[in-house]
């Protein structure tokens, strides 16, 4: 098993070698190119077998396509809440269109179910379901080793922006059920879908809880850590965006619109972008320079 880990705008890649070589997770599609050099830099002459995909969030199953155009024959199989949106490819209803993300259209070959395993590494690995970040977000547990392929459910220092809660659901609660489920399993060691592998698994539940109970205090918080995620997500692809270019995806990314019309209805969306820059920008996520606005 080789972990890649990546840059934030794709995520992490485990790559387990072998007769049957399986990926688990893709990055993003405008790092597809280095997706492939990196498999094929660990696996050699063999060829890629199996894509697992935790979820279905762009960063996660970006370079499904590019992938399966490389090896044509690969087996593909994701969490199956949104199966049937992937075989008719439904990119309003996959949430590309919502977060202005990309992700080119992949095939899908077959569900990973939870309550059932699958072989990775020559061991079967448990799945589980994890909602929260993603209703349909699926763990990998190998419990000899009690290894942990977390995604999006838990990271070093936190977890992913809670989607739902976006579109007005209650998914919070389901945050803490699937950090419920990560301390039952114990793991000894965990590999996040963006971060480094870590083992100090009960502080990064500590810090996850802490920061759990912080959002629901105040969803308004959450919120805006939300619309910031997106923007930066975006200036990660970009690399760099005037301010009329910064305007005219949030007028297109619904998700932007709509947080601001329910958390800040009474400021501009001029106004609302300036203040979540500003913020970017006083933390080092981001710089201004020469008119433009660049990835910090």
């Amino acid at each position: 098993m080789t972990v890649l880990e990546r840059g934030w705008l794709s995520a992490n890649g485990i790559l387990f070698a072998g007769p049957d070589a399986a990926l688990v997770d893709t990055g993003y599609c405008t790092h597809a190119d280095q997706t492939l050099a990196l498999v094929r830099a660990t696996l050699g002459p063999q060829p890629l077998a199996r894509i697992l995909n935790t979820h279905l969030h762009s960063d996660h199953c970006g370079g499904n396509a590019a992938l399966q155009a490389a090896w044509p024959r690969v087996h593909t199989a994701v969490a199956p809440g949104q199966a049937d949106l992937v075989r008719r490819w439904d990119a309003q209803a996959l949430g590309y269109v919502a977060t202005g993300q990309r992700c080119p259209r992949f095939r899908l070959d077959g569900v990973l179910a939870p309550g059932t395993q699958v072989q990775l590494g020559g061991r079967p690995w448990q799945i589980h379901a994890a909602p929260g970040h993603d209703p349909h977000a699926v763990l990998l547990f190998e419990p000899e080793a009690r290894l942990l392929i977390s995604a999006d459910a838990l990271w070093e220092k936190g977890f992913g922006v809670v989607f739902p809660e976006l579109d007005g659901e209650d998914a919070f609660s389901e945050v803490g059920a699937t950090l419920e489920l990560i301390e039952r399993l114990a793991p000894a060691t965990v590999i996040p879908g963006h971060g480094p592998v870590f083992r100090d698994v009960a502080g990064a539940l500590a810090a996850a809880r802490a920061r759990l109970q912080a959002f629901m205090q105040s969803p308004e918080r959450h919120a805006r850590h939300a619309a910031k995620v997106l923007l930066k997500f975006k200036l990660l692809e970009w690399q760099r965006i005037d301010e009329a270019g910064l305007l005219v995806w949030v007028a297109a990314t619904p998700y932007m619109d709509r947080l601001r019309a329910r958390h800040q209805p009474q400021a501009t969306a001029a106004d609302w972008v300036a203040g979540l820059v500003q913020e970017l920008v006083a933390v080092g996520a981001a710089r201004r320079e020469a008119g433009l606005l660049h990835n910090g």
